[in-house]
C-alpha cells in the first residue's frame, strides 16, 4: 500500500504516554518506581542558590581593605537581617562613629581584605517539580526526578502559551464553530480549563485571566490579539514562560477557525474531568507542541494503545491541511499518486487527494498536511 512520510498532530481518545519530570540542577527525588502520583504532588525538589550582594564595607569605613576584619560584626556563615548591622567603626568620639547595615537577609558568603567588600547571599529559593500528570512512576533518575506513566486521552495543539496548569474540564460553547465570548466566561469557571469553538478574542481571554480560568482552548486566536495581550510579537523561540494568568491552547490556527468536530467531541467527552495542559510550543529543532491530557479510559474506552508514533500517512489516515487555500480545512486521504504534479507556483511537487466531509476531493501537495492520529 502507498504511504508517505509526514507530520502529525496526535488527537487520541486514548493512549499511553510518559513525561519525563526532572530538576534543572541536582537536588532530591521524593518519590519511588511504582508510586501512584497525582497531578500537583511534589516528586522532586532543588534549592536555587539565592542572588549575591556585594557591600564595599572598606570604602563605608573608610578603612584599608586589609583592616576590614576588625571592624565585622558578622563572620563568614552567619545569618544576617535586613538592616542589621554588619560592620562598625569604634572611634574615640561616638558622633563619628559609622554602621554598615545589611542591604538583604540571608548569610555572609564571603569577606575579602584585598577588596574589601563582603558578599552576601540572599537564602535559596526552593525549586519543586510536581508530576503534572496523574500517573505511575516507572523510573527514577537519581538526584533529577522521575518518569511518570498515564493512560488517557492525549490532544496536541497548533500554538499555545503558558505553563503547565491543572484544572477540570468546563465546555462553555455548543459547537466547534461557536465563539467564546466575554459573557461564556463566568465565575463558575474559576480555576477550571475552559473549552471554547471557533475563536476567543482578547475580551474574552482577558474575562477569563479576571475569572481565574486556569487555561483556555480555542480552534483560533488572532495574532493581534496576542500582541496586545502579551506587549509583543512572538518570535520562533520556546513559549510557555509567559505571565498572562492562564494558559492558552490553540487547536487550528491564527483567525476564525472552528475547532476540529472531532478534537471539539473528544473534549467534550470528558467535560467535568481533571486534565493537565502546557502551552509550551517550539517549532524548531525539537518540536513542542501544546498540549491537553486527560488522565483515564474515556466513556466505551476499556484499552489504550501505545503512542508508537509510525510517521507516516496512510490512504483513510485524517489529516488537516495547514497552508492556503484550504488552511485548517480536515478531511480523509484518498489516494497517494506517486508522480510528481505541478501546484499553483508552477513547481514539481508530490501531492495527495483529499476527501473532505462534503463529499469534495481536492489536491494538495503533501508537505502541506499533517495527519491527525485517533
Amino acid at each position: 500500500m502507498a504511504h508517505a512520510y509526514t507530520p502529525g498532530l496526535k488527537v487520541m481518545p486514548c493512549t499511553v504516554l510518559r513525561k519525563k519530570r526532572l530538576l534543572p540542577i541536582p537536588g532530591k527525588v521524593l518519590a519511588s518506581v511504582g508510586d501512584e502520583v497525582g497531578s500537583t504532588d511534589v516528586v522532586a525538589r532543588t534549592e536555587l542558590p539565592g542572588k549575591v550582594f556585594p557591600v564595599n564595607v572598606a570604602n563605608r569605613l573608610s578603612v584599608a581593605p586589609g583592616e576590614i576584619k576588625n571592624f565585622m560584626l558578622k563572620k563568614e556563615g552567619d545569618e544576617i537581617k535586613a538592616g542589621e548591622v554588619l560592620a562598625e567603626n569604634k572611634p574615640f568620639i561616638k558622633w563619628f562613629k559609622t554602621s554598615v547595615e545589611s542591604p538583604v537577609a540571608g548569610t555572609v558568603e564571603s569577606v575579602s581584605d584585598v577588596t574589601g567588600q563582603v558578599m552576601l547571599r540572599e537564602p535559596p529559593k526552593v525549586l519543586p517539580i510536581q508530576a503534572y500528570v496523574k500517573g505511575r512512576v516507572v523510573e527514577v533518575v537519581p538526584d533529577f526526578g522521575v518518569t511518570v506513566e498515564s493512560e488517557g486521552t492525549f490532544i496536541q495543539g497548533i500554538f499555545g502559551i503558558g505553563g503547565e496548569t491543572n484544572g477540570e474540564i468546563a465546555v462553555a460553547v455548543s459547537s466547534p464553530d461557536e465563539e467564546l465570548v466575554e459573557e461564556d466566561i463566568t465565575e463558575h469557571h474559576r480555576g477550571k480549563i475552559v473549552v471554547g469553538g471557533k475563536h476567543a478574542g482578547l475580551g474574552a481571554i482577558k474575562r477569563a485571566v479576571s475569572m481565574g480560568v486556569k487555561a483556555v482552548v480555542v480552534g483560533g486566536i488572532h495574532d493581534r490579539d496576542l500582541r496586545q495581550l502579551l506587549g509583543y510579537d512572538i518570535g520562533v523561540a520556546v513559549t510557555g514562560t509567559e505571565q498572562i494568568g492562564t494558559t492558552l491552547v490553540v487547536t487550528e490556527g491564527f483567525g476564525m477557525i472552528p475547532m476540529a468536530e472531532y478534537t471539539f467531541r473528544l473534549l467534550s467527552s470528558r467535560n467535568g474531568e481533571k486534565a493537565s495542559v502546557s502551552g509550551a510550543t517550539q517549532i524548531r529543532a525539537g518540536v513542542m507542541r501544546p498540549e491537553i491530557i486527560v488522565p483515564g479510559y474515556p466513556k466505551n474506552v476499556s484499552e489504550c494503545k501505545k503512542d508508537q508514533g509510525r510517521g507516516w500517512i496512510e490512504p483513510g489516515d485524517p489529516i488537516r491541511i495547514i497552508r492556503e487555500p484550504h488552511f485548517g480545512v480536515i478531511g480523509t486521504v484518498k489516494s497517494l499518486p506517486p508522480e510528481l504534479t505541478v501546484i499553483g507556483s508552477e513547481s514539481h511537487a508530490r501531492v495527495l487527494e483529499v476527501a473532505l466531509q462534503g463529499g469534495e476531493v481536492i489536491v494538495v501537495p503533501r508537505a502541506n498536511i499533517e495527519v491527525l492520529e485517533k
